[in-house]
């Protein structure tokens, strides 16, 4: 990924939280069948130097062939992004040198796949990829709640999957390339034009402005 030094994010502990929070990742990999992506939610464990990824497939996905061919793959993960419009900036008015950008916060992982084929291993990544988003309800639903011979006929279709983190590359690009009263007017086109709090809140954040 492209890093110029004002957007990278080099920790851990941010990169970590920003997968938590955003757990659909793209799974891109390369074989013999060409470049393959899909979508597909993983669960992140504080494992190894940085972290291990487990998630499932389905075990029609003709993806499952290069993911257990045993070589490296790229998981992109996704967060906020929005359009700047350069009439947001104060700079526009002074000089009228200046052009649109898009910002964006994105998280790239790198590693080599493991299959999982164990049911026991494969129900755990179900459960708690369910728990995961069923815990903040009132009335949590949980795998259990299903009939027992229905649940393993659907397991038999998916196969699991594990990734040990090899690489993790952190990018946050929300102007902060721009200086304060440009960053200003971004937040207040985000906030007041676009209505979009969540952008407005990072670019504040990281620009000092909060």
């Amino acid at each position: 990924m492209y890093l110029p030094s004002a957007f990278r994010e080099d920790s851990l502990d941010i990169q970590h939280d920003f997968i938590r929070a955003h757990p659909l990742g793209v799974i891109m990999t390369a074989g013999e069948g060409g470049l393959m992506a899909n979508h597909i939610p993983c669960l992140l464990y504080p494992e190894g130097a940085h972290g291990v990824l487990r998630l499932h497939v389905a075990r029609a996905n003709p993806q499952l062939a290069q993911l257990a061919a045993g070589h490296e793959t790229l998981i992109v993960f996704h967060g906020a992004q929005a359009y700047i419009s350069p009439s947001w900036y104060a700079t526009k008015a002074e000089t009228h040198k200046v052009v649109p950008t898009w910002n964006f916060v994105a998280v790239h992982v790198w590693g080599t796949p493991v299959i999982q084929d164990d049911p026991a291993w494969l129900r755990a990544q179900l459960d708690a990829l369910t728990d995961s988003q069923e815990k903040a309800r009132a009335e949590p639903w949980s795998v259990d709640q299903a009939p027992a011979d229905f649940i393993a006929a659907q397991m038999r279709a998916i196969v699991g999957v594990e990734i040990p983190i090899s690489r993790i590359e952190g990018k946050w690009k929300v102007s902060q390339n721009r200086g304060v009263a440009d960053r200003q007017g971004v937040v207040e086109g985000l906030s007041n034009e676009r209505g979009d709090a969540v952008m407005a809140g990072l670019v504040a954040r990281r620009g000092g402005l909060d």
